[in-house]
């Protein structure tokens, strides 16, 4: 039987007109609607064991912007853009496993067998592994979640940056962040007063082989 191809224009558009913008029109705002709106999009990604471990501050509040720039090193779209998602990453997300599969008994995805399983699987391996193994996969749930919003955002209309180079650590303070929840990244996202920069990719066959390893 041959393989049909969807190919989706549209979306192949997304990824291609995607780029970090870094300069927004402060003037142009967003309203909770329309973030949650992206936030919706954004958590439909992918996850470990479907645990969700994301969660998300929220800053549109202009004082609290002032308050976070130089934290996060001046970085101007902190105060220019419409908001500032914090990603965070819950290193014990599997005690939220009853809430999911509850729900997911009630929306008829799953009986109360398979259920009761998950809720067991998932609680007695996750509960067991050692910080360092459940930072790790909150950073990677993390990540895709992440790259979900940026890719929802751009799809509405909107601009993003991902910004890594924040103080973790004081940000944790401004924000009453307990150790459970790791700091993935913050997101800017707005309107754009000047273009993202195009960038170039390192060509496919510096970066895929099959069916070995080559560096």
């Amino acid at each position: 039987m041959e393989t049909q191809v969807n190919n989706n224009p549209a979306f192949s558009q997304v990824l291609r007109e995607r780029h970090s913008v870094r300069k927004y029109d402060s003037s142009r705002k967003m309203s909770n609607e329309e973030i949650n709106d992206l936030l919706n999009d954004a958590i439909l990604a992918p996850s470990s064991s479907n645990l969700q471990p994301w969660r998300f501050i929220v800053i549109t509040d202009q004082a609290l912007k002032e308050q976070l720039l130089p934290i996060a090193y001046n970085q101007q779209q902190v105060v220019e853009s419409s908001a500032i998602i914090a990603v965070l990453g819950d290193l014990e997300a599997y005690r939220n496993v009853n809430k999911i599969w509850d729900s997911a008994v009630e929306a008829g995805h799953a009986t109360p067998e398979v259920r009761d399983m998950m809720v067991e699987n998932s609680w007695n391996n996750y509960s067991a592994l050692s910080r360092e193994k459940q930072k790790e996969i909150a950073l990677v749930d993390g990540g895709l979640v992440s790259m979900q919003l940026m890719l929802a955002a751009k799809a509405k209309g909107y601009d993003t940056v991902a910004m890594g180079g924040y103080n973790a650590e004081k940000f944790r303070e401004m924000f009453r962040i307990p150790q459970r929840y790791a700091t993935v990244m913050l997101i800017a996202v707005g309107h754009a007063a000047i273009p993202g920069r195009q960038t170039s990719r390192l060509p496919l066959q510096d970066v895929a082989s099959y069916n070995e390893f080559k560096g």
